[in-house]
C-alpha cells in the first residue's frame, strides 16, 4: 500500500518562561507512516503532542528537527495543500458570514465557478447534517456543534485525497456524532484517507483501521487496531456464555479442562477457555447439564484499557 503520510524523527521544542527561558519538548523523534485509503486514529492524553503533530503537518508550526511528507511532497511544499483537507479542533471563521457564504468563499478559493460552488456547498452542508434553515444564518449565531459541522464541510470542499480531523466530534450531540461517523466511513469507502485525532475512544474503535498512541511526545504503540486489542503475541482466550446450566455441575466438570475462569451473572454462566480446540467439547458438556448456548467470542482488551496501559 502507498504511504500518504511519512513522518521521520519529527521533533518540536517550545521555549517557556520569561526571564529564564527553558525548552520543553512537545514532540520527540516521532516516526509514523499512514497508508492510503484507511482511517487512522491518532491517540494520546492531554499534552501528548497530537495537535502539535497535526499543526506541523499543516505548516502552522515548524519542526525543531525531522521531516514529514504528505502525498509524496515535503510539508514545505504548500502546493500539496490543494489536495488535502483540514478541520482544526476549534474551527473559527469570520462570523458575520453565513454558512452558505463561507462555503462559497472556500469553493471560490479552489477555483470553482458559481454553479459548482452552489452544488458543492449544498451537497456538503447536507452531508454534515446542517439544517437547511441554518444555511443563511450568520455563523456568530451558531452553536459549537453547528460550527463543527461547518468546519467539517469546509474541509471537504475540494474533494481532498486525505483529510485531517482534530477532535471532529467536539461539541456534537449523540445524533451528530453518529452522522459524522457515517460521513467519515463514507470517505474511506470512496478512497479518501482520514487522519483523525480524538479523545472519544468509542469513535476510534468503531471507525479506525490503524492507530498510533502518543505518550509524552513519543510513539508508545502503533499498528492495526484489531491486533493491538487482541494482545498480539499472547495466547488467545475465548468466552462462552450459556444459560440454564447448573453452575456447580459445570464447575466440577471443568476441573481438568482449559477453562481458566467460571462465573455466574444475569446473562448466565460465563466460561473463559484458553484452548480453542476444547470449545466444542465444553459447549457439549454445558448442554448435557441443561445449558443453552448464548454466545462464543474471542476475548480482547478494550481500547480504553489499551489507552490507559500505553499512556500511563
Amino acid at each position: 500500500m502507498e504511504n500518504v503520510i511519512e513522518i521521520s524523527n519529527l521533533t518540536k521544542d517550545y521555549e517557556v518562561g520569561f526571564w529564564r527561558k527553558r525548552k520543553v519538548r512537545a514532540l520527540d523523534g516521532l516516526n509514523l507512516t499512514v497508508e492510503r485509503g484507511q482511517i487512522f486514529g491518532f491517540l494520546g492524553g492531554n499534552g501528548a503532542g497530537k495537535t502539535t503533530t497535526i499543526k506541523i503537518l499543516m505548516r502552522l508550526l515548524f519542526p525543531t528537527a525531522g521531516t514529514a511528507k504528505i502525498l509524496g511532497a515535503d510539508i514545505s511544499d504548500t502546493s500539496m495543500h490543494s489536495r488535502i483537507g483540514y478541520c482544526p479542533e476549534n474551527p473559527y471563521f469570520y462570523d458575520y458570514l453565513t454558512a452558505r457564504e463561507l462555503m462559497n468563499y472556500f469553493a471560490e478559493l479552489f477555483g470553482y465557478d458559481k454553479q459548482e460552488q452552489k452544488r458543492r456547498t449544498e451537497n456538503l452542508l447536507t452531508r454534515v447534517g446542517l439544517d437547511e434553515k441554518s444555511w443563511d444564518k450568520q455563523l456568530r449565531k451558531f452553536s459549537k456543534g453547528m460550527s463543527q459541522r461547518v468546519g467539517i464541510a469546509q474541509s471537504l470542499i475540494n474533494d481532498p485525497e486525505i483529510v485531517f480531523f482534530d477532535e471532529p466530534m467536539s461539541g456534537l450531540d449523540p445524533l451528530g456524532r453518529r452522522e459524522i461517523r457515517e460521513l467519515i466511513s463514507d470517505l474511506r469507502n470512496s478512497g479518501t484517507t482520514v487522519f483523525m485525532s480524538t479523545h472519544i475512544l468509542s469513535d476510534i474503535e468503531a471507525l479506525c483501521d490503524n492507530v498510533a498512541i502518543l505518550r509524552g511526545g513519543k510513539l508508545a504503540a502503533t499498528g492495526k487496531l484489531t491486533e493491538l486489542l487482541f494482545n498480539a503475541g499472547e495466547a488467545q482466550s475465548f468466552e462462552i456464555v450459556v444459560k440454564g446450566a447448573d453452575y456447580e455441575q459445570l464447575k466440577n466438570s471443568f476441573v481438568q479442562s482449559s477453562v481458566s475462569n467460571l462465573s455466574f451473572n444475569a446473562n448466565g454462566v460465563n466460561i473463559t477457555v484458553t484452548d480453542e480446540n476444547e470449545i466444542v467439547t465444553i459447549i457439549e458438556t454445558a448442554q448435557k447439564f441443561g445449558g443453552k448456548l448464548v454466545s462464543v467470542q474471542p476475548l480482547r482488551q478494550s481500547l480504553e484499557e489499551l489507552f490507559v496501559k500505553e499512556t500511563k
